[in-house]
């Protein structure tokens, strides 16, 4: 069940009226079973995976408390990391491992045929095996009690706005919020519907128009020359953000109509003045979780420049494997560890070379320039995520400025092999443009606050325009979250 079906329009009004009707007491009862209505809606069997590791982290985190030595409880969460990194092994990574295993004997000439046998990927599976492991981690460190309610423990595994690709929430957020006793209230629902409608604006109306013309050029990129790969590129910079910030807007939007409150998961990623800054406002509820759970146990910055450097390097390269079962996420989350590495140990040289009053021109215009900077980094490490292969990645990067002549003949060749049609390009520049002026004002002057002082009939008539405006552009087809992979 997409956000962005007609079955989720008519199934969450359905959940939110009946959630505020019935009784506090069932309240949890009733979440838990839409939650997994709305899981099964996919694939019924895989709800027992979703089971399994509910009910494994569950009963460790029951167990640990109740062991007197640090050697048992480490061990009680060892079995527990290795059954749920078993599970997300074997349904996630299992052919990628059989393929670099014969790759690899196969260059030993040792003969070997890998096991023949595909299995559909459960949507959501890295997000809820997280959460579920962070919060046994939680109880492991004595940072909160265990949760002796099974089935709250368990609607906080698979709470429904959150469930499939997050954000991944915290025990110490979420798991109270279940007790609390949720009365309908004006200003959530409509906070939280504004942001629904802001996030379907941003995946039916920019993810879904740009992502045609990313298709055509990533699915054939060899065909294509510099002009169409740069313009494909920074397609694909808006589609992936607009496509994951809007199922996470939707999220939290349709979560505080409820009353819940789920964490921000994106905060203007996009204007960040370093790749450092970068992962401090993108997907946010994952960077914390990996800065947590791996950087910090890994020694952190704790153990000198060297160690520090291994431990980020490590940390970007699991990022990169916990995106897909495929070498150019590992490749996509090198890059951004090996350039933050090199921003940390160039920092202090620049700091002093960019020594400049932050009230003079010079450092505005050295902040935007550093902006623009990590805006270009970030997007032709995008290449390595979208592309297909890393020989296509490493193709498209090679070719980013291989060039015809810019005369208009060139360029209308190349929009016309992009887009396809006229009306995909006029499409696009109806829809896009229009999306960057609001988030540069949203960026500096919050667009929310901006709409809420104006007077209700005002509200209204932009409130109607916007909807028309949304389905006017809206696809027929609907296209699948790109965070439904992972």
């Amino acid at each position: 069940m997409l956000f962005n079906s007609l079955e989720f329009i008519l199934f969450f009004p359905i959940v939110a009226t009946v959630y505020f009707v019935i009784p506090h007491k069932y309240r949890w009862a009733f979440l838990l079973a839409a939650s997994y209505f709305f899981y099964m809606s996919w694939n019924p069997a895989y709800a027992l995976l979703l089971l399994t590791s509910t009910a494994v982290t569950y009963t460790v985190s029951m167990l640990i408390p109740k062991r007197k030595t640090a050697g048992a409880k480490k061990t009680l969460l060892a079995l527990c990391v290795t059954v749920n990194l078993a599970i997300l092994f074997t349904f996630k990574y299992f052919e990628l491992f059989t393929s670099g295993l014969y790759f690899v004997l196969d260059r030993l000439n040792v003969q070997y045929s890998p096991v023949g046998y595909s299995l559909l990927l459960p949507v959501g599976i890295s997000f809820y095996t997280f959460q579920a492991l962070g919060y046994a981690i939680d109880v492991y460190r004595g940072d909160i009690e265990p949760q002796r309610h099974f089935g709250k423990y368990a609607l906080f595994v698979s709470f429904f706005p959150q469930l499939v690709a997050g954000p991944i929430e915290r025990s110490k957020n979420l798991l109270p919020q279940f007790d609390e006793v949720h009365s309908f209230n004006y200003n959530n629902a409509v906070n939280g519907l504004k942001l629904m409608l802001w996030g379907y604006y941003k995946k039916i109306v920019i993810a879904d128009t740009v992502c045609v013309a990313v298709n055509t050029v990533f699915n054939n990129i060899k065909v294509f020359d510099g002009l169409a790969i740069i313009i494909a590129t920074l397609l694909f910079s808006i589609q992936i953000f607009c496509d994951f910030s809007g199922y996470s807007d939707i999220a939290r939007g349709c979560a505080l109509v409820m009353g819940f409150k789920l964490m921000k998961n994106f905060d203007h990623p996009y204007f960040s003045h370093s790749l450092r800054e970068f992962w401090s406002r993108w997907h946010i509820s994952l960077s914390t979780w990996f800065k947590d759970y791996l950087y910090i146990p890994l020694g952190g910055n704790r153990k000198g420049k060297l160690r520090r450097y291994i431990n980020l390097l490590i940390t970007f390269l699991v990022s990169g494997l916990w995106h897909g079962a495929n070498i150019t996420f590992v490749v996509w989350g090198a890059i951004h560890g090996v350039c933050q590495i090199i921003g940390r140990i160039t920092k202090p040289f620049r700091d002093r070379i960019f020594r400049f009053n932050s009230e003079s021109k010079v450092y505005c215009v050295r902040n935007g320039i550093s902006v623009i900077i990590t805006f270009v980094t970030v997007s032709i490490a995008w290449i390595f995520f979208r592309a297909d292969s890393v020989s296509d990645a490493v193709y498209a990067v090679i070719h980013l400025f291989d060039w015809g002549s810019l005369s208009f003949s060139y360029i209308f060749s190349e929009l016309k092999l992009i887009f396809g049609t006229r009306a995909e390009f006029y499409r696009l520049a109806a829809t896009v443009p229009l999306f960057i002026v609001l988030s540069v004002f949203d960026r500096y002057k919050s667009l929310n606050a901006a709409f809420s002082k104006l007077r209700l009939p005002v509200r209204a008539v932009i409130y109607v325009l916007f909807v028309t405006y949304i389905l006017l552009f809206a696809r027929a087809e609907m296209q699948d979250f790109i965070y439904f992979q992972f």
